[in-house]
C-alpha cells in the first residue's frame, strides 16, 4: 500500500506526484484557452518521447522514454508556458533544446546546471521572438503587457479592460490557482518543502508592493496581482523548487527564492519581456553551484 503522506526518495515516484499536481494545471489552461492548448501538450509530449528515446539509444540504454517520467515534466512545463496559439513546432524546438541540449548533454537526471524546460522554452523566446510576438498579437495582450504600456492610466482604469481578471490576468489567475492547488498537494505529499515557493513568492510580492504606490499611473501592481498573473506560481511550487537547479543548505534556498522573486519583478518591471520566470529562474540556477560549494567550504565537504 502507497504512504502517499510519506516522503518519497525515487526519482520516478517524485515525478509521478508532480505529474498529478500538474493535471490541475493542464486543465485549467485548457478550459481557460481552449483545445490548441492540450494540443501543444500532447506535440510536447510525443517530442519528448521520441527525443528522450534517441538520447537513450545513443547512450546505448534501452530507448524506452518516460522511464523516470521526469521528461513528462519539462513537457509539460514547456506547453503550459507557450501561448496557445503559438505554432506547434515552438513546442517541439523547446522540448528538444530542453532535453537534448540542456539535460542530457550535461549528462543526465541530477547532471544539468539548468532546468530544462525553462532553457528549452527561454531559448525559444530568444530564438523566435516575431513568431512569439505574432502569437501575443493574434490571442491579445495579457495583463502584464497591458500594464506596462497603459500610458498615463492608473491601476483601476487599467485593470477594467479584458486581459484583467479579478486577481490577476484574465485566465492567467485561474491557472495559477491551479498551479496554488497543484503546488498544496505538492506539500502535502512532501515532494518539495515549503521554504522555496514562500521564498519566491515573497521575493516577488515585496518590491511588488514597494512600488504598488497604491495603484497610481506609477504603480507596477499589486502583489496579489503579479501572483495571480503570468507563471508565477508555476515559477514558485514547479520550477524554482527543481532539486537539481536549486541549492541545497536552507538558507541558500532563501537566498535562491528570494533572488528568483525578485528578478522576476525587475524583468516584468524593465525588462523587454512581460513576465520573466524563465530568464529569473536560469539566472538563479547559475548561482546554485556557487552557494553550493559555500555550504560545502563551510562543512568541509568535497562540492
Amino acid at each position: 500500500m502507497i504512504n502517499w503522506f510519506a516522503k518519497p526518495t525515487e526519482t520516478p515516484v517524485i515525478m509521478d506526484r508532480v505529474l498529478i499536481a500538474l493535471a490541475l494545471p493542464v486543465a485549467v489552461s485548457a478550459w481557460v484557452f481552449g483545445p490548441m492548448a492540450l494540443a501543444h501538450c500532447a506535440v510536447a509530449l510525443a517530442a519528448g518521447a521520441g527525443f528522450e528515446s534517441v538520447c537513450r539509444f545513443a547512450r546505448n540504454r534501452t530507448p524506452w522514454p518516460f522511464a523516470d517520467r521526469s521528461v513528462p515534466v519539462t513537457c509539460l512545463l514547456i506547453a503550459l508556458a507557450m501561448p496557445p496559439s503559438a505554432p506547434l513546432w515552438l513546442s517541439v524546438v523547446a522540448v528538444g533544446i530542453g532535453v537534448v541540449l540542456a539535460k542530457e548533454l550535461y549528462g543526465g537526471l541530477g547532471r544539468n546546471v539548468f532546468n530544462p524546460a525553462m532553457a528549452g522554452y527561454a531559448a525559444v523566446l530568444a530564438a523566435y521572438p516575431q513568431a512569439l510576438a505574432h502569437t501575443d498579437a493574434t490571442t491579445g495582450a495579457t495583463a502584464l503587457d497591458a500594464l506596462r504600456f497603459r500610458g498615463a492610466m492608473t491601476i483601476d482604469e487599467a485593470s477594467g479592460g479584458p486581459a484583467f481578471g479579478v486577481l490577476g490576468g484574465a485566465g492567467f489567475e485561474w491557472v495559477n490557482a491551479a498551479a496554488l492547488a497543484g503546488g498544496v498537494y505538492l506539500l502535502l505529499v512532501r515532494v518539495v518543502h515549503w521554504r522555496l515557493p514562500l521564498a519566491v513568492l515573497v521575493g516577488l510580492g515585496l518590491p511588488a508592493a514597494i512600488f504598488h504606490d497604491a495603484g497610481s499611473s506609477a504603480s507596477l501592481g499589486s502583489p496579489v496581482f503579479h501572483w495571480f498573473a503570468g507563471a508565477s506560481m508555476l515559477a514558485a511550487f514547479f520550477i524554482a523548487t527543481d532539486p537539481v537547479t536549486a541549492p541545497r543548505a536552507a538558507g541558500h534556498q532563501w537566498l535562491f527564492g528570494l533572488g528568483v522573486g525578485a528578478l522576476v519583478f525587475a524583468i516584468r518591471a524593465a525588462g523587454s519581456h512581460p513576465d520573466g520566470v524563465a530568464f529569473a529562474v536560469l539566472l538563479g540556477n547559475l548561482a546554485t553551484p556557487v552557494l553550493d560549494r559555500l555550504r560545502a567550504a563551510r562543512s568541509g565537504q568535497a562540492p
